[in-house]
């Protein structure tokens, strides 16, 4: 299960980064260069994505608790953004949905 989890965890990054540098190429004034790595970044969401070793779809519906995770961890690390109660709450209940399919593919 921590290989899976970390395997998402890398793939969420992949996908945060991937969009993160063409947002500050549009607003924040970014050299257009930052399209390259960000086109990279996106390629290797994509490929770490056909890593996982079941169905696409339990992959993504398991994907997306580990995502909103990591998305509000980039939040408080990169954007300096303070996380409330709420977010923390709601990225382990998030994270708990993520465990609970996750926990289905053993079975």
């Amino acid at each position: 299960m921590l290989k899976i989890i970390l395997l998402f965890i890398v793939t969420a990054l992949a996908e945060i980064v991937g969009c993160f540098l063409p947002y500050v190429w549009l607003r924040k004034a970014g050299s257009a260069w930052l399209l390259l790595p960000a086109i990279a970044s996106l390629a290797l969401f994509v490929w770490l994505l056909s890593l996982h070793p079941v169905a696409s779809g339990r992959v993504y519906a398991a994907y997306g608790g580990v995502y909103v995770a990591t998305a509000l961890v980039w939040l408080q690390v990169v954007d300096g953004v303070r996380l409330s109660a709420f977010d923390w709450i709601g990225a382990g209940i998030a994270l708990l949905g993520m465990a609970i399919i996750v926990a289905g593919w053993r079975s």
